[in-house]
């Protein structure tokens, strides 16, 4: 059942007023997959009462305000991108199309989303129930932080949007225990996984260098940034203060990983998997085509690739889900009145790393000065991915399924570091799991560019792509690989994207076409390294191209050198 989103669903469910309204930047689909359908139906299932207002018009006070004020909080989230990320190319050129939209145009979502709902709240409702940020935006921003957009340092998204918490991370845990304080009128500033303003630092957190400090000193920005990133692991995480303006931003450590008995539960829960019938008819809504069939298998990554948020964001460690879940939600799918027998996707942030976790990290926390992946496969980890094999076997063997796909990245030095079933687990792929093309996300070939990048040296590449090749040959299969890559990342001169072609061309039997140019993200080392022109780890100078007709053209040296053979 959809959540209500109008005052004629809250009154049908018999519910006299609302303790939480969520305010989103997409328009509300139903589906696991999206941040405030998630975390609404795990309030309603804790009994609260939850209505949702997407994608509400900044330039009239009606749509905020039908369905009157919560009783407990709103919560409030950009959605499933930032909203910078989501209205402008890497060019900062306007997007035309948004496919969290009805109709496909960007037209619903304003720039810096979060900060313009929180105000027109605050407008619409004086002195409102607290209001709460929380989805990617809010996660990435936490802190003070180089945006791209602006070109400059800006003050915790807190501060900026005037809100009085801030969730970050996978916020289902933060944000029950903040709907069950308020209710019980309860102080909320223990609670893990949030941020808050306090007039004080508290005494044994850290105490990063200031707003100021920061904003005016790239050096003390480095060293802001590295505490920040060494204390994401709910394990080892010490909480965080810094100084911004006249008060303090206090982050309370992360909220825990939910465990696979948790995360189960989650995808319990009855989703419509499809846009609620008020949005529905405002348009087609192309993100739908992508997550109605598809199935979330983990959370997490510990590629740690630096340009990727998801670190930060959803944390370095696996937290997969039992084989029986999946096959349950993919037997849901089944009696969906929309499903054709294909399963889009089933995968997670990196496919491959489900059901693969280091031991020793599970129980002390991720290693601070050192990965999992880079510069090579940590000792400790040991990849086999038996479990996946498995998942995908009973899935594709499943009553009314046809087909399934993997359409999530894989990290193909994995495959290659597993002896026991790596290349059972590429032949299962090729034979039974692409419909002809794979995506992989080399990124770039050049050893300079790929050590500031974080990710593995091109041997894994071409290591990969003869196995997949042989594989493709030894199954009468016509099959091939998508390659994505980035122009322009810190690091990356005309000279190397030039390299790069040659590389294509010759290694690769390709002129590529999946190129981006690097969009600085808030809140990642590659980042950081566009902003400073210095490696953060050895402090030696980059160089870093700003000028956006060079960008261009970099990208350009790839996308039109090559010829396709």
């Amino acid at each position: 059942m959809f959540l209500p989103a109008t005052r004629e669903e809250i009154e049908k469910r018999g519910w006299g007023g609302l303790d939480v309204i969520l305010v989103t930047g997409d328009t509300y689909i139903d589906s696991p997959y999206i941040g405030a359908a998630l975390i609404g139906n795990i309030l309603v299932g804790a009994g609260y009462r939850v209505g949702v207002i997407a994608q509400p018009d900044v330039n009239d006070s009606r749509d905020i305000m039908r369905l009157g004020e919560p009783d407990l909080f709103w919560g409030i989230t950009a959605g499933s991108v930032d909203s910078m990320v989501a209205n402008y190319t890497a060019l900062k050129k306007r997007r035309q199309s948004d496919d969290f939209t009805p109709g496909g145009k960007n037209t619903r979502r304003p720039d810096r989303a979060t900060i313009v709902y929180s105000n027109l709240i605050r407008r619409c409702f004086k002195n409102t129930r607290p209001l709460v940020l929380g989805g990617i935006e809010a996660s990435l921003r936490r802190i003070a932080h180089y945006d791209y957009w602006d070109d400059a340092v800006r003050r915790s998204l807190l501060f900026d949007a005037k809100a009085d918490i801030l969730v970050y991370g996978m916020g289902e845990k933060a944000t029950l225990e903040i709907a069950g304080k308020l209710k019980r009128g309860e102080d909320i500033r223990d609670i893990r996984g949030i941020c808050y303003s306090a007039k004080e630092p508290k005494g044994d957190y850290l105490l990063l260098p200031s707003y100021e400090e920061v904003k005016n000193d790239k050096a003390k920005f480095t060293g802001m940034f590295h505490l920040f990133y060494e204390n994401n692991d709910p394990l080892t995480a010490r909480g965080l203060c810094q100084r911004q303006d006249t008060r303090y931003l206090v982050q309370n450590p992360p909220a825990a990983g939910l465990s696979e008995k948790e995360l189960d539960e989650v995808h319990t829960m009855s989703f419509e998997r499809e846009v609620h019938p008020y949005y529905k008819r405002q348009g087609t809504v192309r993100a739908l085509d992508t997550i109605a069939f598809s199935l979330t298998t983990h959370r997490g990554c510990y590629g740690e690739c630096n340009f990727c948020a998801i670190a930060v964001h959803q944390g370095r460690t696996i937290r997969s889900r039992s084989i029986a879940s999946i096959l349950q939600e993919a037997e849901v799918l089944t009696r969906h009145p929309g499903f054709k027998g294909y399963i889009a996707d089933v995968g997670g942030p990196t496919a491959n790393m489900y059901g693969i976790e280091c031991d020793k990290k599970l129980e002390k926390g991720s290693c601070r000065k050192k990965r999992c992946l880079y510069p090579g496969k940590c000792g400790h980890l040991k990849v086999n991915h038996a479990r996946q094999r498995e998942l995908l076997r009973v899935l594709r063997n499943s009553a009314g399924v046809k087909r399934v796909f993997i359409a999530s990245g894989i990290r193909y030095d994995m495959i290659l570091e597993d002896p026991h079933c790596g290349m059972a687990y590429l032949r299962d792929v090729v034979e039974h799991h692409i419909s002809g093309q794979l995506k992989i996300a080399p990124e770039h070939v050049e050893d300079s560019v790929l050590k500031r990048m974080g990710k593995p040296g091109k041997n894994y590449l071409q290591a990969f792509k003869e196995a997949f090749d042989v594989l493709n040959k030894q199954k009468g299969k016509k099959q091939f690989l998508t390659y994505y890559l980035i122009a322009a990342h810190p690091g990356c001169d005309v000279r190397g994207m030039e390299k790069l072609r040659a590389f294509a061309s010759r290694e690769l039997k390709i002129s590529p076409e999946q190129v981006q140019i690097f969009t600085p993200l808030p809140s990642t080392y590659s980042t950081l390294m566009y902003y400073t022109g210095r490696d953060p780890f050895s402090g030696e100078r980059l160089f870093v191209e700003k000028d956006m007709r060079k960008k261009e053209h970099q990208k350009a040296v790839v996308v039109s050198g090559g010829v396709r053979r």
